[in-house]
């Protein structure tokens, strides 16, 4: 008889949005090799909606309310007893280390993660985009672990900064699509900047990713979470 793989409960803070948390959970369940029920990873996922704006938060400095929240949240998962937290909201990283204090169990640094992955993922890296909100931008999140890395990160000029934030607020938080045009506007720029690969660093263009094509060039920040959490969760990836 084949030895059963011993599986990890996973926690995921969600709800930063509600339905880049769900398209995360579908992904899960989908990238997790299982030909029954109970080779699925048992999760315990915060869909924590009314959570406080993470960007507004970053850029006027009021944040001790949303740190508040962030580590009850992860609290309450430790107490449920999982054993890894997942957290489905690029920006919020910019709050790691409050986060992860609050905690014995390890939170999952999605930034770290994705750059590293996006460094060995493409030949020869030497510039990354990072297409995110104001928030995550500002706070230079991304742009810190590049420099670890050796990599220089590239940001959008103002005027498609507009157009990421516009993607993100106006349409996918507000349950539309995605403007396409929007989305090709800053990618063609980054191209221009000579960016070797684009990290998609915000949750919201990973439900837009999923609903159209887009270039090899990208890496979706979600992905690598995704995989990380199956992972760190002891089942398989495929």
């Amino acid at each position: 008889m084949e030895e059963r793989r011993e599986l990890k409960k996973l926690g995921v803070i969600g709800g930063m949005g509600p339905e880049a948390s769900s398209y995360y959970y579908e992904n899960v369940i989908a990238h997790t090799k299982a030909s029954k029920d109970q080779e699925h990873i048992d999760m315990v996922i915060l869909s924590h909606a009314t959570m406080p704006d993470r960007t507004e938060a970053i850029i006027t400095g009021d944040d001790k309310h949303l740190i508040r929240l962030l580590q009850e949240d992860a609290r309450t998962l430790e107490r449920l007893g999982v054993s890894n937290i997942a957290i489905t909201c690029n920006t919020s990283h910019y709050f790691y280390e409050q986060i992860q204090k609050a905690v014995q169990i390890p939170v999952i640094h999605m930034i770290r993660e994705s750059v590293a992955y996006a460094v060995n993922a493409f030949d020869n890296v030497k510039r990354i985009g990072i297409m995110a909100t104001d928030g995550t931008i500002n706070s230079r999140i991304y742009h810190k672990e590049c420099k670890k890395l050796g990599v220089t990160p590239v940001k959008p000029s103002p005027e498609r900064q507009k157009d990421v934030m516009s993607l993100i607020y106006d349409d996918i938080k507000s349950g539309k699509p995605g403007d396409r045009a929007k989305f090709d506007r800053v990618i063609s720029e980054f191209m221009r900047k000579g960016c070797d690969a684009v990290i998609l660093a915000c949750t919201e263009l990973s439900v837009f990713k999923g609903k159209h094509e887009i270039p090899s060039i990208c890496l979706d920040a979600m992905d690598v979470l995704v995989r990380e959490s199956i992972l760190r969760s002891g089942a398989e990836y495929r």
